[in-house]
């Protein structure tokens, strides 16, 4: 296991029993914290991956990004690139998300009744998928992901549709969207809320005005958008806390939704952005 100290927080990777290795971030807290489960875009655990993972634990909370992609045994450096693509099926990373939830709940630093996990990119529907297999999940976040175009659709890699996911959904969600994504439209976004109210559940939704799909990865000048990516993450955050908190009353159902964009909006003049 290979350590390091950045900003006093310490941060590590691990090798799990099944050979997924996971990056882990430790705050300075002392004590048992709540932890956040990172999930990589399709470029895998990367830098960008590894920062958000730190800066969860500068917040406070036990950060950890498993590789999803440790069945995968082609070039990494073309992955990482995104020059290939790897797809993920829905039982592989069920078994991967509950061996890191295990490995979490055995840490002395972790609340094991506190862990939230957050979805970006690619991975926005696994942060469904498992909120909606299980109970040990607090809060689920999808970062611009989960619920664009074809997303909606079954295959037999993901044979439950988004909305089933949406029905067995077992704690509030935080979606955040862009204006300018060229994945996810706004109808796109406005049918992943009719869903969440259709099924009762509680959540937050907000879309960012001229925000491109990846624009909080500042890895990637093209895509990121300082302002939008710096107030996103304090929502993050605020909807972390008060979850964790027990802010949300779950005898309730609890709805906002947050959008600014163009009355003249064209999905089709959305472009890809690197």
């Amino acid at each position: 296991m290979a350590q390091l100290k950045s900003n006093q927080n310490s941060t590590s990777t691990a090798r799990l029993a099944s050979g997924m290795t996971v990056f882990r971030a430790l705050p300075k807290t002392k004590g048992k914290r709540p932890a956040v489960i990172l999930l990589h875009e399709r470029y895998g655990v990367d830098q960008h991956t590894k920062d958000l993972t730190l800066k969860l634990s500068q917040a406070g909370y036990v950060g950890l990004a498993p590789d999803l992609f440790s069945r995968f045994t082609g070039d990494r450096k073309a992955l990482q690139q995104g020059a290939v693509r790897v797809e993920l099926r829905d039982n592989e990373v069920l078994k991967d998300l509950a061996e890191a939830i295990d490995y979490l709940k055995k840490l002395s630093a972790v609340d094991g009744s506190k862990i939230a996990i957050i979805g970006v990119c690619q991975t926005g529907r696994q942060s469904l998928l498992l909120a909606a297999h299980g109970n040990d999940i607090s809060a689920s976040v999808v970062l611009y992901g989960a619920v664009g175009g074809r997303e909606w659709e079954t295959n037999e890699l993901r044979p439950e549709p988004v909305e089933h996911l949406i029905e067995q959904l077992s704690c509030p969600v935080l979606g955040i969207f862009g204006e300018a994504d060229h994945i996810i439209s706004v109808d796109d976004v406005l049918k992943f809320r009719g869903s969440l109210e259709r099924s009762k559940k509680s959540y937050h939704v907000r879309l960012y005005r001229d925000a491109p799909h990846g624009w909080l990865n500042d890895t990637m000048p093209g895509r990121y958008r300082k302002e939008a990516a710096k107030d996103a993450w304090q929502l993050i955050l605020s909807f972390l806390k008060k979850t964790f908190g027990g802010g949300w009353d779950r005898r309730r159902i609890l709805w906002t939704f947050e959008s600014d964009y163009s009355p003249s909006y064209d999905f089709k003049k959305n472009v890809r952005l690197e």
